[in-house]
């Protein structure tokens, strides 16, 4: 399974200019993609002044992920500032060439930031597809909390979209593999580059495999990016080593 992903230098607050810049990464957009993920909130940056940019369900910004995903014949994901009854979401959309679209909202919103002040926390999680892979969709601060990504023989890949600081890239490159290895799971990061109102960041996208090893990793730079999922392979792996079977079992108190 082909996918892209975008390590965006995201225009602050600027969602004409962060759809422009989209428009020309899918015009560079190679052949035979399944899937192709952009940054969170990557129309805007994490701006914590949602009103100034929410956009609706029916609005530009999900109207062009929805018609891309045709034009380009690719399962999309991201995240945008989403404005619903009368609340802000930092809304992962999971759209489809079909036109349908999985959405998550964020659990775990970094209050440190003051995003829990301005966002309303998801409930539940979802599991979605592209191509023939079940995948898990997670945003940014999420990463940090291994409960709610723990693999319950539902997902093959298990994505994390962010804004994640440069200040902490080695604890982001840490828990990405860490995530891969704990799920026996491909892990893909996806974090954006550049410099937003006060904090700069660094990237590091990449791509984990099952056992740790990074196979794709992007450049220090804003672009598109590469890799390529054996699911058969992942799926052998989990066979021949079955660490899940002897996993506690638990429930998420919401």
């Amino acid at each position: 399974m082909k996918i892209a992903y975008y390590q965006q230098d995201i225009v602050w607050e600027d969602t004409k200019a962060n759809l422009d810049k989209i428009t020309g990464a899918f015009s560079r957009l190679e052949k035979d993609v399944e899937l192709f993920i952009f940054p969170e909130m990557f129309h805007a940056g994490f701006t914590m002044d949602p009103g100034k940019v929410a956009e609706r369900m029916d609005g530009d910004v999900v109207n062009f992920l929805k018609n891309s995903a045709a034009k380009y014949n690719t399962a999309i994901i991201g995240s945008a500032v989403i404005s619903e009854n009368g609340n802000y979401y930092n809304r992962l959309l999971a759209v489809k060439p079909d036109g349908t679209i999985d959405k998550y909202d964020k659990r775990h919103l970094f209050s440190v930031g003051g995003e829990d002040r301005n966002y309303v926390p998801g409930k539940k999680r979802i599991v979605t597809t592209a191509g023939d892979a079940e995948i898990l969709p997670l945003i940014c601060y999420d990463l940090r909390f291994p409960v709610w990504s723990r693999w319950k023989n539902d997902y093959d890949v298990l994505i994390y979209i962010a804004n994640w600081p440069a200040s902490r890239r080695k604890v982001w490159k840490t828990l990405l593999k860490a995530r891969a290895i704990e799920n026996q799971c491909y892990v893909i990061g996806v974090n954006r580059v550049g410099k937003d109102a006060s904090v700069s960041y660094s990237g590091d996208s990449m791509v984990v495999d099952a056992k740790g090893k990074v196979i794709s990793k992007a450049k220090d730079m804003e672009g598109i990016f590469y890799a390529d999922i054996d699911l058969t392979s992942l799926r052998e792996f989990r066979d021949k080593f079955p660490v899940w079977k002897d996993a506690d079992n638990f429930n998420i108190t919401v």
